[in-house]
């Protein structure tokens, strides 16, 4: 223990007292005797209490800090001393003296400590009573303050967390004292003015600027669906002196009940943002499993603690919905926040049924949202079986709403919301939200059922519109692939055909009208049939083409490209001409693959261009290839490099026609194409050849969106 410590203000550095808020307010004096009641230590406090410099009290006695005996005091130095040495620790108060001759009341702790040798020294720590007693006064004051207060107080640390709240406040807050330490406001708070509770506290700790009395509406973890509007008043916290900012206090009344407008106009502003953000997310596809999941996502946990979306089990049904049969839904989307049963409850089912007369028949026919409660009535009149009535009484849910997916005066089907007893009840206001949502979410179902119907339609004229068969020649053989769009709005225009000529000649024709859908489907049907007709009259390509071209142009069809080929098995020649077409390919007997691209042309449409014939020998095997531009455009690379891997794979294709087809497609078109792809290979003979054996003519669905025909002559 070092006896020559000053105890002026430039020595007291990080101990100038005892660490702890209680004593950073209060000058404690730390000073020793030794065995012959001599100071041995004089600490940094001790000389603001008694006045004497460290020199001028180490070495001397005791007893000049204190009264003498003929004063009567009882707690005297020698009194005090004895106390430490014989009971181990005394504390009292006792009259001290000054340097300046006063005397001043202090209090003081006493007890021995094992020095240096062996020697046992008397170490007493004092403080001026009228300090102490205010301290203790103060936080006596504090601890009734923080107990029974009415009003919401807090202390947040230097990090902006929460370091003590009293019980209103938590009482407010929905949670716990226990659950709010060491947890940061946006822990607590989740909703209020876009954070506004927040962005004041930290603007407090940052500027040090007090804030009183402004009014924030907020909802807590505790109170999720109330909202309530808070008289706000928060300052900066530092130590004596000002020094060093340790933390934000604040006091928090709540003046819900006389600010309900704020408090509307906050529920309000919820059922807004809730409504842009289901404008946002719900809908974004054709797909209506999709757009289910998406209502259900919107609303769960922020609307509600469990929803379901129910669809008919088909258009039909939807278009003659009778309220007085049974009704059978299919459920396409499902989720809830509650634990089992619930679970069970919303995804247990995929095909619903409900009984004539449940509420889901009356929501239906009067179209418009309903609430209900989960009781007996409730139950009887709309669960058919005891054990799903059962999994919903225990599920939680005591509060539904059922909202009609009604679009176009078509019935799609029904969204349902539910709320725990957790929650407040859904309200008249809830009601209309829900409306809104659900009409949102039943456009998007009836647009998705549309564009299914024009799909459908399509697909199936595009079939019709293709040729049933090719014309079969022993001096050519054929194998052809057509494979629609992925996506619904891509069926159209692609199309092609073989026909037979006089003298064994054979027609090779393929196209594709700009476009998708109905119309596009419609005028690929036109322009081939038109140039089937056209071939039977044996005009020169060119010639063809520009008959065609007229005839287009007459049925303003615009932007169509067709490829018209004559192989004359004969000589071995093939005269072609093209109508802004990718440029057809031939695959040699050595396995050279050259391209054919001397009569590009212009498109069917656009009329004031004349078309070109040019002509190439075919070798015999040779294989001639033709393709729409979906086979070598993509959306992650051009043109140019699509028909550079079509020729490397007709390269490495194998032998047989079905076979190369097959690879070709699988490694220049993705599971999901952007645009219909028309693939035909033909291989050429100067002799006549019966087909392979192998050769077959078949079509097949690889799925809902993507058809091929398969047709090998």
């Amino acid at each position: 223990m070092p006896a020559d410590r000053q105890s002026d203000e430039a020595g007291r550095g990080p101990l100038w007292s005892e660490p702890g808020t209680l004593l950073e307010r209060v000058a404690v004096a730390v000073f020793a005797v030794d065995e012959s009641d001599r100071v041995c230590y004089w600490g940094p406090g001790a000389q603001d209490l008694f006045g004497y410099r460290s020199q001028e009290a180490l070495s001397q006695p005791g007893e000049m800090l204190f009264t003498g005996p003929s004063d009567g005091v009882a707690g005297s130095w020698t009194r005090l001393v004895e106390r430490g040495r014989t009971q181990g620790y005394w504390r009292g108060r006792v009259r001290a003296r000054h340097r300046d001759g006063s005397d001043l009341d202090a209090a003081f702790r006493v007890f021995p400590v094992a020095g240096v040798g062996g020697r046992t020294v008397v170490l007493a720590l004092g403080s001026r009573g009228d300090e102490l007693d205010r301290v203790k006064t103060n936080l006596a004051f504090l601890d009734v303050l923080f107990q029974s207060c009415p009003i919401g107080l807090v202390m947040f640390d230097e990090d902006l967390r929460y370091a003590h709240v009293n019980q209103t406040l938590a009482d407010m807050d929905g949670l716990p004292v226990e659950a709010h330490l060491g947890r940061h406001v946006d822990e607590v708070v989740i909703a209020s003015d876009n954070g506004e509770y927040a962005a004041m506290l930290s603007a407090v700790a940052e500027v040090g600027r007090p804030i009183v009395g402004t009014l924030v509406g907020v909802r807590t973890k505790g109170h999720p669906d109330t909202d309530q509007v808070w008289s706000v008043s928060l300052f900066p916290l530092s130590r004596p002196g000002g020094i060093r900012f340790f933390g934000v206090g604040g006091v928090m009344v709540d003046v819900t009940d006389r600010e309900q407008a704020l408090v509307e106009a906050s529920a309000a502003r919820q059922r807004l943002a809730l409504l842009d953000r289901a404008a946002a997310r719900i809908g974004t596809t054709l797909d209506t499993r999709i757009t289910g999941q998406e209502v259900v996502d919107v609303t769960v946990p922020d609307f509600c603690d469990g929803a379901v979306v129910e669809v008919m089990r088909s258009p039909e049904e939807g278009l003659d919905f009778d309220p007085d049969r049974p009704l059978v839904t299919r459920r396409i989307a499902a989720e809830t926040i509650l634990p089992p049963p619930a679970t069970e409850l919303v995804g247990g089912l995929d095909v619903v049924t409900y009984p004539t007369g449940s509420i889901i028949h009356e929501v239906l026919r009067t179209g418009r949202p309903t609430l209900a409660r989960v009781d007996d009535d409730f139950l009887n009149r709309t669960v058919l079986t005891e054990e799903r009535a059962r999994l919903l009484h225990d599920s939680g849910l005591s509060s539904l709403l059922f909202a009609p997916l009604i679009a176009r005066k078509t019935v799609q089907g029904i969204a349902v919301f539910g709320r725990s007893s957790s929650r407040p009840g859904f309200t008249e206001q809830d009601r209309g939200l829900a409306g809104e949502l659900a009409s949102r979410a039943a456009l998007c179902l009836d647009n998705a059922r549309l564009y299914n119907q024009e799909r459908d339609i399509a697909l199936r004229l595009q079939r019709a519109l293709l040729p049933n068969s090719l014309a079969n020649s022993p001096y050519v053989h054929i194998a052809h692939r057509y494979l629609p769009g992925g996506r619904i709005t891509e069926v159209g225009g692609d199309w092609y055909d073989v026909i037979g000529l006089p003298a064994h000649r054979v027609a090779l024709v393929v196209g594709d009208v700009m476009g998708h859908g109905i119309p596009a489907a419609t005028a690929m049907g036109r322009l081939r049939i038109t140039a089937s007709a056209l071939a039977r009259h044996d005009p020169e390509p060119s010639e063809l083409l520009a008959e065609l071209d007229q005839f287009a142009r007459e049925s303003n069809i615009e932007l169509a490209t067709c490829l018209y080929a004559v192989y004359d098995p004969t000589t071995g020649h093939l005269r072609l001409a093209s109508a802004g077409h990718p440029p057809p390919l031939v695959l040699r007997p050595d396995h050279r693959v050259d391209l054919l691209d001397e009569v590009l042309g212009v498109p069917l449409g656009i009329g004031g261009c004349r078309f070109r014939t040019a002509d190439a020998e075919l070798p015999e095997d040779s294989v001639f290839v033709l393709y729409t531009d979906g086979l070598i455009e993509g959306r992650t690379h051009d043109v140019g490099k699509g028909l550079d891997a079509l020729r490397s794979q007709v390269h490495l294709a194998p032998d047989g026609l079905e076979a190369a087809a097959d690879r070709i497609l699988d490694h220049m078109v993705p599971g999901d194409p952007a645009d219909d792809t028309v693939l035909v290979l033909a291989r050429v003979h100067r002799t006549p050849r019966r087909a392979d054996p192998v050769a077959r003519r078949w079509s097949r669905f690889r799925t809902p969106h993507r058809i091929s025909h398969r047709t090998s002559h």
